[in-house]
């Protein structure tokens, strides 16, 4: 599949108030894409093997008025609560993305069924809530691929990268479900990060964060 759109910022954990995108999508992001489109979180999982960039890595920085406070139970006042922040963001931005289906302990059909229905969604255009490329506002348009355009020919070690936020194999879609934060060493060559499967040594699993 290829995504694409006007601006991305896909940011690390330890950008805590200014934003600073990394150079291209997280394997989390690229799973939050496709979990728009179609997801049956009870009956499969999302497995990314590859991430193509397909148009030149550039940076567009911006400042946005926000408020500083969480949203809770009462009203915010915007005008006592605003503060200015800075964004280090990606400009016309394409990817492609390879990733496979594997379906759970629990689920009775059969595989290719899901990867049918995954097609259907993504060549009609459907999905259950707007794709974004790493801010709800950085809108995501995504089309089935052709694969006539090329990777861009450049290398570059991003070192380590958020791999998810949450176990594959234990996750349960409910309120009190408890992040767990992994890590992998993020390559591209040639244009192309390849993402090894998550019981892979190459990713570092933390513990549950609280």
């Amino acid at each position: 599949m290829e995504v694409w759109g006007d601006f991305a910022c896909f940011c690390q954990p330890y950008n805590k108030v200014e934003r600073l995108s990394a150079p291209f999508p997280t394997p989390s992001a690229a799973k939050g894409i496709l979990s728009a489109i179609y997801l049956k979180p009870a009956e499969f999982y999302y497995q990314i093997n590859r991430i193509e960039v397909l148009k030149p890595i550039r940076y567009i920085s911006f400042k946005r008025n926000e408020v500083k406070c969480r949203v809770g139970n009462g009203p915010i006042y915007a005008d006592e609560e605003r503060t200015q922040r800075q964004t280090v963001a990606l400009k016309d931005v394409r990817y492609r993305i390879a990733a496979s289906i594997i379906p759970r302990a629990a689920f009775v059909g059969k595989e290719k069924q899901l990867y049918e229905q995954a097609l259907r969604r993504i060549r009609n255009g459907k999905c259950f809530h707007q794709p974004c490329l790493g801010i709800r506002e950085f809108v995501s348009y995504f089309e089935e691929s052709d694969n006539k355009r090329k990777p861009i020919a450049e290398d570059l070690d991003a070192g380590y990268m958020v791999y998810d936020v949450f176990s594959p194999y234990d996750y349960v879609v409910c309120q009190k479900a408890k992040p767990q934060l992994s890590l992998y060493h993020a390559v591209m060559k040639n244009g192309v990060i390849h993402v090894p499967p998550y019981e892979s040594p190459e990713v570092l699993k933390g513990g549950k964060v609280c």
